[in-house]
């Protein structure tokens, strides 16, 4: 067993040395900026738009939380989204913070003006570049597309030195075309190049790949950090920027809970955990993990958008444990089923759930954490009456074990 994980963590540490080499950078306590944008792109699910007063409570939290980047809105889309983005620039302390626009000169202009407050502003302009948007959506040529990215770019930067392009609809561009915006994104002077993976269409492996492309082909590279916008239309989004990342991007563009357009985006807390839960491929972040379940609260309440329970890391289930197998490994120790300790993310201890798939080792432990301590002669004739009980119940509670035990009659009553 001890051979068979040291050739497995060998083998692990081989792939990792080659990917670095391949790449010719040093990945080695390399940092991941969180580019959150929970407030524009988590904010256009139907029925889920916040007020000014909301959006700063969270645009607070998120300072907090240690994001390097909000993206505060997209100021020309509405006065309320203007005077948020406002608002937003006047409060936060730490994190850069960002305004979306197209590549119109109008939008910029108004992006510029609402972040005349923030403390470091950003400006977030970009276009389609994949054949379909360049054909249907704009009617135009490739030339004219790489024409008005530079233009929109250079523009930007007349009001703000730190420029974001994104190449919207990435996913679906043709490598070489990709490479050629971004070259010119960067002469023009983007200082990061943003390569969306629009429709969550890519999968790892290809988006990983376009990435490493890009490191390697784009003109100026060295003055620029690639971002990753993936989106979860096929559920890849938090894999596809992981595979950005280590084939060399250095910004993760998502979200709370992952909430956003369609099927929404990259999960923070996912990201974030994963990188963490990695040490061996050298890539951390600077958010505050223990805030994360709090945060994922904040938001669902303020959005009223539902986590569902086995949503990872801030799910209500993400920590619970029903099945006895899994209970009973718990018990003797918690890594057996748990990879991370809940209270790393916020979360005040696992959840042993009582249910008819429960066996006697969860019923010993949670009758002892109410005040009964069960020998076995007792634990088995308690055990019997339980699963009736649990046939009859989704979900067996404290309550219901004193009543189970009462009922037991073994003589123990507390």
């Amino acid at each position: 067993m001890q051979t068979n994980t040291f050739r497995n963590n060998h083998n692990i540490y081989i792939r990792i040395e080659i990917i670095k080499l391949s790449l010719n950078i040093d990945m080695d306590n390399q940092k991941v900026q969180i580019f959150d944008t929970t407030l524009r792109d988590g904010e256009q699910v139907p029925g889920c738009r916040l007020n000014t007063e909301q959006k700063l409570v969270i645009a607070k939290r998120l300072d907090e939380l240690g994001v390097d980047v909000i993206e505060a809105g997209f100021p020309v889309s509405s006065p309320g989204d203007f005077n948020s983005v406002v608002a937003i620039s006047k409060i936060v302390k730490n994190a850069t913070v960002c305004a979306l626009t197209r590549a119109v000169k109008n939008d910029i202009e108004v992006a510029a003006q609402a972040l005349k407050f923030a403390l470091k502003p950003r400006i977030h302009t970009g276009i389609g570049t994949s054949d379909s948007h360049i054909k249907y959506k704009f009617n135009a040529s490739r030339n004219e597309i790489i024409d008005r990215a530079a233009e929109a770019v250079a523009f930007a930067k007349t009001f703000v030195d730190d420029v974001e392009f994104y190449a919207e609809d990435a996913g679906r561009t043709d490598n070489e075309f990709l490479a050629l915006v971004c070259s010119e994104a960067i002469k023009a002077g983007a200082t990061v190049l943003n390569i969306p993976d629009t429709t969550g269409y890519c999968l790892p492996e290809e988006y990983g790949a376009k990435i490493k492309y890009l490191r390697e082909n784009v003109i100026g590279i060295e003055k620029a950090i690639l971002s990753c916008h993936c989106h979860n239309d096929l559920g890849m989004a938090t894999a596809n920027s992981i595979a950005g990342v280590i084939n060399g991007a250095r910004q993760i563009e998502c979200t709370i809970n992952g909430i956003g357009e369609r099927a929404g985006n990259t999960a923070l807390e996912e990201v974030v955990m994963i990188l963490r839960q990695h040490p061996d491929l050298g890539l951390d972040t600077n958010i505050n993990a223990k805030l994360l379940y709090d945060t994922s609260r904040m938001v669902s309440e303020s959005m009223g958008m539902f986590v569902q329970p086995n949503k990872a890391i801030v799910g209500a289930n993400a920590f619970a444990h029903s099945s006895g197998i899994h209970q009973d490994g718990m018990i003797k120790n918690s890594s057996t089923y748990e990879i991370m300790d809940p209270r790393d993310v916020g979360v005040t201890e696992s959840a042993i759930i009582l249910t008819a798939r429960s066996g006697r080792a969860a019923l010993a432990y949670r009758a002892k954490k109410i005040g009964y301590e069960l020998t076995k002669l007792q634990l088995d004739i308690v055990y019997n009456e339980f699963l009736k009980f649990a046939d009859r119940k989704k979900e067996v509670i404290d309550g219901d074990v004193h009543q189970i035990i009462k009922i037991s009659n073994i003589g123990i009553f507390v």
